[in-house]
């Protein structure tokens, strides 16, 4: 779908751009602007390895464990129908924490093997749970007190102060995920969205929605 909207974005400048008269403007601004994306996406490199280092000292001292520690109730209490000592837990946990410190390369991986733990504990595969909704959620709304990459583009643009960026992202990131863990459970009580337990042949326990 992104593609295609990429796509008629694209064809429908440049139809605009003949019947103007302005084609040659189009072409211009589309070539100037290809050089200035990768002039920006060189000058990236130098800080993005800058914060990408201390990140990964910070993961090597122990600092996601540190945070995951600190987490551990707060998600016994949004994931109840996760065991504590569930390795989907673990998972949940340390991308949260990893996600928390600006860490993104390292949280995919336990994105991954949270969901596929998660899946485990599914009962109708073909359908999300609570826990996955929530820690999807979760996930993309996620609390951010570092924006490394946010700080590397402001600082390969020019910007005179690009870590005063840190207090507005901690602050926008932490509403978001609020909002998101509330919308989470607010629609799972919905009957809509419901699985309800109900009973097979042979007294098998199945699942279906309400």
């Amino acid at each position: 779908m992104i593609n295609a909207i990429w796509a008629a974005l694209i064809i429908i400048g440049f139809i605009v751009g003949a019947i103007t008269g302005n084609l040659d403007n189009v072409t211009a601004s589309a070539i100037q602007n290809a050089k200035g994306a990768v002039e920006l996406a060189i000058g990236l490199i130098g800080v993005m390895a800058l914060w990408l280092g201390i990140m990964k000292i910070a993961e090597d001292s122990g600092l996601i464990r540190g945070v995951s520690k600190l987490l551990k109730p707060i998600m016994i209490l949004l994931f109840p129908d996760v065991p504590a000592d569930h390795p989907a837990m673990g998972a949940m946990i340390m991308n949260i924490s990893a996600n928390i410190l600006g860490l993104g390369n390292a949280a995919t991986p336990f994105g991954l093997k949270a969901m596929e733990e998660l899946q485990k504990l599914n009962r109708r595969k073909d359908t999300a749970t609570d826990a996955m909704v929530t820690f999807l959620a979760i996930n993309t709304s996620s609390v951010t007190l570092i924006p490394a990459s946010t700080i590397a583009i402001l600082s390969s643009a020019g910007a005179t102060n690009p870590t005063e960026i840190v207090g507005p992202t901690i602050v926008a990131t932490t509403i978001s995920t609020i909002t998101a863990i509330i919308a989470a459970k607010t629609l799972q009580r919905l009957p809509k969205y419901q699985i309800k337990k109900v009973k097979g042949k042979g007294g098998k326990v199945e699942c279906s929605l309400k």
